[in-house]
């Protein structure tokens, strides 16, 4: 199965073949036809599956015939958890919409100046992407119309319930036109999500793709066992001088670490920069451009911040510390390996590491093999053995309210 026969519009089909595509996804080969027909859909879907298009390009092909009313406001509200993945969002909406006459996306979110959003949610524009928080305000502020809404699409529904956005996201649903559609996309199908789902969706179509474990097939995964902080660093550099390596994150526990460990790679000659969230809005905008752009070569990040990014260059990730649990593990070597390409996932671990990388691997079914690089072999290599380590367990990290 190809994209031409899946969708049949002209414009969009060009922007696939420009945006590189060839083989649709198993996402994008099932909800694409359901999209398309105008029934509800409830789906499983991981980041990296494609899953972002699967919801765009069906719904650009819908509203690329002039709306029946006549009326500002979106004709397709896409509501996500984070400014980042609204970004990513209608960053992958102007592209796939480029040759379509007309149509304009506007990207709303907490951070961000009132003024500027303001003055775009004045013109016209079909498509809108937004934080709930930020949303709500807009809509008790008399600046959105819901009037000609024809979809209503909820991305990573899971985590926006986990950030405590529920009652916005009910309240939201309740101010568009009975009649949508509605799609639902989220890592997992069940406790509130499902619920969500009775509330909000009409005898809907479930999909459920690859599971969380098994979307990582195309990525390598390797562990590097290190003594202290020196070793991370002399390693660090080392890896990065590899001409193979394209672009790559390299994660840290901290945002403080995460600016000390940039100071630190520029000082060694490297194309690098930070992203986290003591940022201001427009730093992090303008970091996430120049690496979608090239213009960095080493992002280094926290895992709140760099949720979202989709840029298919990234070939390496770096855990340079491990995180908290093992979720966000999944989510940060998920960063490579994008839209079935290949990638290379490295972790360093001291030894009290160790319990939590038997863990990850426990979670993830999969075996992070360890690698020894000649000059940079840990001293003690006895104290890497995991059996000897006792099991930690991991606690939750706590949810930040992005409004």
């Amino acid at each position: 199965m190809d994209f031409n026969e899946l969708l049949e519009n002209p414009e969009l089909l060009q922007a696939i073949v420009e945006s590189g595509y060839t083989d649709p996804t198993p996402i994008q080969q099932q909800a694409i036809p359901v999209i398309l027909e105008g029934k509800d859909m409830l789906a499983s879907a991981q980041t990296g599956t494609g899953k972002t298009a699967a919801f765009m390009l069906p719904s650009l092909q819908k509203i690329s015939k002039p709306s029946q009313v006549k009326a500002r406001g979106p004709r397709i509200l896409i509501l996500v958890p984070t400014r980042e993945l609204a970004m990513q969002v209608a960053h992958e909406a102007a592209k796939y919409s480029k040759h379509l006459k007309m149509v304009k996306t506007v990207c709303i979110y907490g951070g961000a100046p009132y003024p500027v959003q303001n003055k775009q949610l004045s013109s016209h524009y079909e498509i809108l992407v937004a934080t709930p928080g930020r949303l709500i305000d807009h809509i008790e502020r008399g600046r959105i119309s819901f009037d000609r809404l024809e979809l209503l699409i909820l991305d990573e529904a899971d985590r926006m319930l986990d950030m405590g956005f529920v009652d916005d996201v009910h309240d939201i649903a309740a101010q568009t036109p009975k009649n949508r559609q509605t799609l639902m996309f989220s890592a997992t199908l069940k406790g509130n999500v499902l619920g969500l789902s009775k509330a909000l969706l009409n005898n809907p179509v479930t999909i459920t793709i690859a599971p969380q474990t098994a979307k990582h097939e195309n990525i390598e995964q390797r562990l590097h066992n290190v003594d202290n902080l020196d070793h991370k660093y002399r390693l660090l550099d080392h890896l990065l001088n590899d001409e193979g390596m394209n672009q790559a994150v390299v994660f840290t526990s901290t945002k403080s670490q995460a600016d000390v460990l940039v100071d630190k790679l520029i000082q060694q000659g490297h194309n690098a920069a930070a992203l986290h969230g003591d940022m201001r809005q427009h730093q992090r905008t303008r970091t996430i451009t120049k690496l979608r752009q090239g213009k960095i070569r080493i992002l280094v990040a926290t895992d709140v911040a760099a949720r979202g990014i989709d840029v298919q260059t990234i070939s390496h990730v770096i855990n340079f510390d491990l995180p908290m649990n093992v979720e966000d593990y999944v989510h940060r070597i998920g960063r490579t390996g994008r839209a079935g390409s290949s990638g290379i996932a490295l972790s360093f671990a001291a030894a009290k590491d160790m319990g939590i990388v038997g863990q990850i691997e426990r979670f993830t079914g999969q075996k992070i093999t360890s690698h020894l690089i000649p000059g940079f072999e840990p001293k003690f290599a006895d104290r890497f053995t995991k059996a000897s380590i006792p099991t930690r367990r991991y606690s939750r990290p706590k949810r930040r309210f992005a409004r």
